[in-house]
């Protein structure tokens, strides 16, 4: 028996080390040819970046605005104004097609669709812009943010890995608490009006809920880790376009996943994170996972609806 034991460890240690050691050289290597690109074009963004500063001869503020606001709002919008003609006109069919609840938003509720415009709107100038101030100040603490060099590659894949982990952590909690019946009932309701997502309704919430669920978990890693502009700049916007195919709809091919977060509006008790790391850790996806949903829940990569290849059972009929 201790023989076996002892073969079994050693086989086990054996199978785990060789799986580290292709999958730390696999990492190098994707990370040695990301970096030769980055090299490559490296003193191309570098002498962008400081044409752009020195047109606006180092003014901080204005600099942090357009990085921390108008980049992202562009964003945000030019990619929202896509999704909501598709919302309205059904055209193009290319990406109605793939529809996550079928029959539902075809087409969107124009009335409903005008309210969740003025109520992005409202949050991104009244709350979301107004945040940037003390931002900016924490920012200018720190004395990296308005650098003339650009940060190397490696260190915003880093950083953007914190700032990945501490959305995850901020979102998911503050989101849990928003579940509370007394929160859900006077703050978070608004936002679950919609249980059909679109787009534009990742933003539209609470202003309470817009300053701790969706502003505050974005903002802090930049803030901890004293970030350069153009990295907050790449970073608000992978977010606000993140939440946005998070929020659409649609499973369109290429694009990250949007089942999770759309069977949450659907189900409400189920899928309260950005990644699911959490909620499979506390158990809050156990209902989704039991789903053709979570079967659904992947990449797409090729034209093909999953709705389509992985259809619902059909309805027994009573």
């Amino acid at each position: 028996q201790e023989e076996k034991l002892w073969d079994a460890i050693k086989i086990t240690a054996y199978v785990l080390g060789t799986g580290l050691l292709i999958f730390t050289a696999l990492v190098n290597s994707v990370s040695w040819y990301i970096q030769s690109i980055w090299d490559t074009s490296g003193h191309f963004w570098q002498t962008a970046w400081l044409k752009f500063y020195n047109h606006f001869e180092g003014n901080e503020w204005t600099i942090f605005l357009l990085g921390a606001a108008l980049v992202p709002g562009l964003a945000f919008w030019g990619f929202n104004g896509i999704l909501m003609v598709a919302d309205v006109t059904g055209k193009p069919t290319f990406i109605t097609r793939y529809r996550i609840q079928l029959g539902k938003n075809d087409p969107v509720d124009t009335k409903k669709l005008r309210q969740a415009i003025y109520t992005a709107l409202f949050n991104q100038f009244f709350i979301s812009f107004p945040m940037l101030l003390p931002m900016f100040y924490i920012m200018k603490w720190w004395g990296n943010t308005f650098s003339k060099e650009l940060p190397t590659f490696q260190w915003f894949l880093v950083e953007l890995s914190i700032f990945t982990l501490v959305e995850e952590i901020l979102f998911y909690y503050t989101h849990r608490l928003a579940h509370l019946p007394l929160l859900y009932k006077h703050i978070h309701k608004k936002h679950h009006e919609w249980t059909a997502p679109i787009g534009v309704v990742s933003i539209y919430a609470h202003p309470l809920e817009h300053i701790i669920s969706n502003t505050l978990p974005v903002m802090t890693g930049p803030m901890l880790m004293g970030s350069h502009i153009v990295s907050i700049a790449v970073w608000f916007s992978i977010a606000l376009i993140t939440t946005s195919i998070s929020h659409c709809g649609y499973h369109l091919p290429f694009l990250p996943s949007p089942e999770f977060h759309d069977f949450h509006h659907l189900k409400f008790n189920q899928c309260y994170g950005v990644l699911g790391v959490l909620d499979y850790l506390h158990g809050t996806d156990t209902v989704f996972r039991q789903t053709k949903a979570y079967k659904r829940h992947k990449v797409l990569l090729s034209l093909t609806p999953l709705s389509e290849s992985i259809p619902e059972e059909p309805k027994r009929a009573e």
